[in-house]
């Protein structure tokens, strides 16, 4: 009987200790996942920030290009030569029906650019808005595959346990 007892408390021994080694290696694998996580979380996020610093960098070098041209039409404008070269464009027209054609077609060009700038416009905000579409599709799909990878670790790690009582 003694015997007997020695044996059980000797295989429940080496039970606890087989327990123990595979948590231990279960414990261990969690933290290699972690840390690859974690790695995969930093790289995404680097990424970001680089993004975000190029796209700071591009707007300031649009902004600086804008003030630019802007600088350069004022100038042109208050230069003597731009003044002097629409003077020597009306200065041919000597009759109101004349002034008027002229007046016409300077006004079909401004509606034909500002109908230009207004295509661009559309178009920009239709790139913007599918950009942003993209990214938050992108977002989403990766949350999903985190959480499906979270999940098939959590499901398969409590099927073992149950495998190991």
């Amino acid at each position: 009987m003694s015997q007997d007892l020695t044996q059980q408390w000797l295989t429940e021994i080496q039970s606890l200790k087989q327990q123990l080694a595979e948590l231990l290696r279960d414990r261990d694998a969690a933290w290699e996942s972690a840390q690859k996580w974690r790695k995969l979380y930093n790289t995404e996020a680097e990424q970001r920030r680089t993004d975000a610093q190029m796209s700071q960098q591009a707007i300031a070098s649009l902004k600086a290009e804008l003030q630019k041209l802007q600088g350069s039409e004022e100038e042109r404008l208050a230069d003597g030569t731009a003044v002097t070269a629409i003077q020597q464009e009306i200065e041919p027209l000597k009759s109101v029906e004349d002034m008027q054609l002229k007046l016409i077609a300077v006004i079909k060009e401004r509606d034909r650019l500002v109908q230009a700038l207004k295509t661009e416009q559309d178009n920009h905000a239709q790139t913007r808005n599918s950009l942003t579409t993209a990214l938050g599709d992108a977002i989403d799909r990766l949350t999903q595959e985190r959480d499906l990878g979270k999940r098939g670790r959590g499901a398969g790690g409590r099927e073992q346990g149950e495998n190991k009582y």
